[in-house]
């Protein structure tokens, strides 16, 4: 009987990049209340479409994921969650190479980088809801 004496467990950080230069021009287009506002709904939104993209995965279809994945790259760009739409591209790639395997590893970290990318917008703008 083998016995495994030393278990690693992985730990999986994603870096986020932020454009500080989108948000800063957002608040000095709209003002400090409306970009608040208009920031706050895009996280909701962002947030939302990452859980489809999460449901389209499981059932496996895949226009309706990459349709998911291809909006998400649009909004975090908007907002300048650089590396959050740099993924999803990646999703979207492996989505046309019909590669399964290699999109639910892109999906996994795509999950991982929009929850700390949402999370690093909120804290730097001092969000509340």
């Amino acid at each position: 009987m083998n016995v495994v004496n030393n278990i690693i467990t992985l730990e999986q950080k994603e870096s986020v990049r932020l454009d500080p230069d989108r948000l800063n021009v957002l608040y000095r287009q709209l003002g400090d209340a409306n970009a608040t506002d208009v920031l706050s709904r895009t996280i909701e939104e962002l947030a939302l479409r990452i859980s489809n993209c999460e449901q389209h995965w499981r059932q496996r279809n895949w226009a309706n994921l990459r349709k998911c994945v291809r909006s998400l790259v649009g909004i975090s760009d908007q907002v300048g969650m650089t590396a959050l739409a740099r993924v999803a591209e990646d999703v979207s790639h492996t989505i046309d190479a019909g590669d399964a395997v290699a999109t639910g590893a892109t999906l996994r970290r795509l999950i991982r980088v929009g929850e700390r990318s949402l999370t690093a917008v909120w804290d730097q703008k001092d969000l509340t809801v």
